[in-house]
């Protein structure tokens, strides 16, 4: 049968666009894409790019007191939000329209609407069109979700923390993965009164636990109000703000709360389960190496199969879906040793295996050195960074790196060419270090701290 497009893709995020504009850009498919909200998705729009700016902002306070303990004379005055946040939505304006354009200029047709699965082969529009494609490709991304309990429509999510009229005075951060961690040194460094609230007895679960327990340790040092095995009861709306009734027994009054306690795969009323797409406990969509769906014309990628929820890997997904399916190339995509940033204050940096899960796996050595950097113990403050490799005693490979320090990401992305090339401990050892650096310890490490 003759069908409208030979690819049809739901969702406009990084790794819906880079599919959509390479198969028509490259492979001469033709295309149409359909999004419901902003292009760009979670990372440009409400993820990646404006936390990142979010911290470098909230990072100039601390800089400018350290300016003044190396001699600089300057008085510094408050932060001004709503400069910022201006200047941050013209900022993701901006990148929005790059992403239309590279679609446009890829020959891709858009569609600014909702659209659902109808069959194996049509997708229906939400103003009742429906277009018929070969292949449909699924990008539906994730979003935040808030727990069930009395009172939690009064709180944010990280989607509405880049655009609040004013800067609260109080704040609660509910959670402790990445985002609500982010969040607190952010809105801690841009002069808000953070209080963050964990279930668990660790932020960062899934981390290499000495590095978690050193950022948590940090953010406390800084002025992170952090309560572990804590979380919410209820809360209330009074007079002065959101009322807030912990486990731990506690009673306060905060301007905002925000929840960061995970989030949630976009595939609700998607028609999917009507056409046989089979979905995971949690509504992932379950795909397999290829990222086909058992629906063998439907794929999906990136955070809506739950894999690997990150910007780049849906990128990948969607590169090796089109060399697979346009350019006749099967190719699986490659989730081994994925290097990443946590942008915590401070930073982490981390590669392949904690040290934790390495010791469940084979005898390992674990080289590690903790320290006072030279920029920030000049200027008189405690800060400590933390360097450290988890080796395998019997291949000597290098299992994991993780660093916590100011510029772990940028540090984390040069390790992880070496552990992804297989380096192992001596490959290290025989690299000149670079000096005065504090990645030159990465290098320098000559004996194990433990072996387990």
């Amino acid at each position: 049968m003759e069908f409208d497009y030979d690819l049809f893709v739901i969702g406009g995020g990084s790794g819906g666009v880079r599919a959509a504009r390479v198969a028509a850009g490259e492979a001469g498919a033709k295309v149409g894409l359909a999004e419901e909200s902003r292009y760009g998705g979670t990372c440009v729009i409400r993820g990646c790019v404006p936390k990142k700016l979010m911290v470098f902002a909230s990072e100039y306070g601390e800089t400018a007191k350290d300016a003044q303990a190396y001699g600089w004379k300057m008085m510094a005055g408050g932060f001004d939000w709503p400069t910022f946040r201006d200047k941050l939505e013209a900022e993701l304006d901006r990148l929005e329209g790059v992403y239309r354009n590279l679609l446009a200029n890829s020959g891709v047709e858009t569609f600014d609407m909702r659209a659902r699965i109808a069959d194996p082969h049509t997708v229906e529009l939400s103003d009742g069109t429906r277009k018929t494609a070969k292949h449909i490709l699924l990008a539906l991304g994730g979003w935040p979700v808030k727990p069930d309990l009395p009172g939690a429509e009064l709180a944010i999510t990280s989607n509405e923390i880049f655009h609040l009229d004013k800067l609260p005075k109080r704040l609660l951060i509910v959670g402790g993965g990445y985002v609500a961690c982010e969040f607190a040194g952010i809105m801690n460094g841009l002069g808000v009164q953070t209080t963050q609230y964990y279930r668990g007895a660790q932020i960062l679960r899934g981390f290499d636990e000495e590095a978690r327990g050193l950022v948590s340790e940090e953010m406390m040092q800084s002025g992170v109000d952090l309560h572990l095995g804590t979380n919410v009861l209820e809360m209330k709306q009074v007079e002065d703000g959101i009322w807030v009734k912990g486990t731990n027994g506690s009673e306060r009054v905060f301007d905002q709360v925000m929840f960061a306690t995970g989030r949630a795969p976009n595939t609700t009323d998607m028609g999917l389960e009507d056409v046989g797409v089979k979905l995971g406990r949690r509504g992932e969509i379950e795909v397999d190496e290829f990222s086909q769906t058992s629906v063998p014309s439907i794929y999906a990628i990136g955070d809506v199969t739950g894999r690997v929820e990150l910007t780049p890997v849906a990128i990948r997904e969607g590169m090796a879906f089109v060399e697979t399916v346009f350019k006749g190339n099967p190719t699986p995509v490659d989730h081994e040793l994925i290097p990443t940033a946590i942008f915590t204050q401070p930073e982490i940096g981390t590669v392949g295996l904690s040290e934790e899960d390495a010791r469940d796996q084979e005898p390992i050595e674990v080289y590690c050195t903790s320290f006072k950097p030279m920029q920030q113990a000049f200027a008189g403050r405690s800060d400590r960074v933390l360097m450290k490799l988890v080796v395998s005693q019997k291949t000597r490979k290098v299992l994991g790196c993780h660093i916590v320090a100011p510029g772990a990401g940028e540090m984390i992305q040069m390790a992880g060419i070496a552990i992804k090339m297989g380096a192992t401990k001596e490959d290290f050892d025989r690299t000149v270090a670079v000096h005065p650096t504090m990645s030159e310890e990465m290098v320098t490490m000559r004996q194990p701290v433990r072996t387990a």
